[in-house]
Formats: C-alpha cells, structure tokens, sequence
C-alpha cells in the first residue's frame, strides 16, 4: 500500500461502529512488489471500521502484513492490535480469537477473510489439495465463529467473506469453488444460532475486485480481467469494506442470515 493509499477511502458518516471491539481475520495484504497495489479486502475492512470508531485486532498468518495494517489505523489516530495465526490450525485459529478478545477486553463483532486456492479442474485436484482448501476457506470459518460467538454480547456482528465463485462456477478450482459456496450454509447456521443471543451473521460474496490477490489472479488468467461485469469494471476494496461495516453497524439491525452479492451485478445481471 502506498503512504496515500488509506486516504482513498471513501469519507463516513459518523462513527457508526463507535465503541466496538472488531477482530478481523486475514487483515493483511499480500506484498506483490508493487508500491503502488491497491489495499486488500480486509485491510481496508479493518481501516474503515477503525475510521468508524471500532478497536481492531488485526490478525493474519504474516506478521509484517498484519503491522502494517495496523501502523495505518493507528497514524489515524485509531486502535489497533496484532495477532499472528495460521488459520488452517486448529488450535491456532481457536487461539486467535481468545487472543484478540483478551487485548480488547471483549468481541462485539468478527470478520473473516481468509482464502486460498489450489489444483485446477476435476482432474487436477488432487485429496490433500481439496482439504488444504477447506481447512482455510470454511474450516477457519467455522473455527472462529464456534470460538467467537460464545464471548459476544446482544447485539454482536459476524461477517464471513466468500466469493463470487461461491455463487456461479469460473474459478476453475474446484476447491475453492465449492469451500466458498459452503459458506451460505455455513452462515445461515451461525445466523440461527446467534439470533437466541440477539447476535447477527451474514456472508458477503465479492465479485471481481482489484486488489493484490486480484491482480495475480489475472495473471495466471489473463480473461478474468475480461468477465462482462454489468457495471463495466472491477470493484475496489472500499467497496467491499462499506457493506461490510455497514453490516458490522446496528444500522443493519434486522439483516441476518444473508448472503450478498459485491459484484457489480454480474452474478445476477
């Protein structure tokens, strides 16, 4: 991220998330040795909802990642906490949370960004490929919110992060096709749960969105970048951060148990 990149955001309204406890899983962004790469998906979640009042925990498997978000929230004068997990251990990831509540006196609300991708079509994936996936894609997921949702209060917020791929066949990964579509169900079931607590889930399903990881996907699938989105270009990490903090916020009080699209229209249109 460049020393102006966080300025970029769009400008907020009020603090909406005053006061909130957030932590926020996969907070870094990948370094692709651009200086001049867009921000993340979950670095510009953590920064905006810094922007909006809320303390973060920013956790990610690479530390000097992490820092960086954080250093950023911080030179706005925001509160900001690292915690370093690989999520596709148990214990870890089951640690991260009780880590992050602890720093923070308490949990109101999680985001969970994490992803990975592996093999290539049916033929090209193989057993351990397939479970490598899941163990990031959904088993993180479930992991945080069995762990997070206990130590929440009445009016928590838990956002998991899937995919377009989740929502239509195109990655042409298997895998990760299917670990993000399991998200809905996923979702719905800790919605349900929640709702006995007056705490709410829902799932955001990003399209195609420039960011690093975005970038490298193009790469390697150069006609990614030429999808027909219906809005005519790719989203930014902005983009998904505002849905998500609004979703964070209790001004999305009577929304749980969704999944929604952040695709520019082109899952529907």
């Amino acid at each position: 991220m460049s020393a102006d990149e966080a300025l970029n955001a769009p400008a907020v309204d009020g603090r909406r998330l005053e006061g909130r406890r957030l932590l926020v899983v996969g907070a870094g962004t990948r370094d692709i040795g651009d200086p001049d790469a867009p921000p993340g998906n979950g670095r510009a979640i953590a920064v905006l909802a810094a922007r909006q009042g809320a303390t973060v925990t920013c956790a990610d498997v690479d530390r000097g990642a992490a820092l960086r978000t954080a250093e950023l929230v911080r030179d706005e004068g925001g509160s900001a906490q690292v915690v370093v997990a690989d999520v596709a251990d148990v214990e870890a990831c089951q640690a991260m949370v009780a880590t992050a509540a602890d720093l923070m006196e308490g949990l109101d609300a999680l985001v969970v960004n994490v992803g990975i991708g592996a093999g290539g079509g049916l033929a090209g994936t193989t057993a351990e490929q397939w479970d490598a996936v899941f163990a990031v894609n959904t088993r993180a997921h479930f992991l945080a919110c069995q762990a997070g949702l206990p130590l929440m209060p009445e009016g928590g917020s838990i956002v998991l992060v899937s995919s377009l791929a989740g929502l239509r066949p195109g990655s042409k990964l298997p895998a990760y096709d299917a670990s993000k579509a399991a998200l809905a169900g996923l979702g719905r079931h800790v919605a349900a749960e929640g709702a006995r607590k007056g705490i709410r889930a829902n799932v955001i399903a990003p399209g195609l969105i420039d960011t690093p990881l975005g970038r490298l996907a193009t790469l390697g699938r150069p006609g990614r970048a030429k999808s027909p989105v219906p809005l005519g270009r790719q989203g930014t990490a902005w983009e998904v951060a505002a849905p998500v903090t609004f979703l964070l916020s209790d001004e999305a009080s009577y929304i749980t148990g969704q999944v929604i699209g952040v695709d520019g229209g082109l899952s529907t249109l």
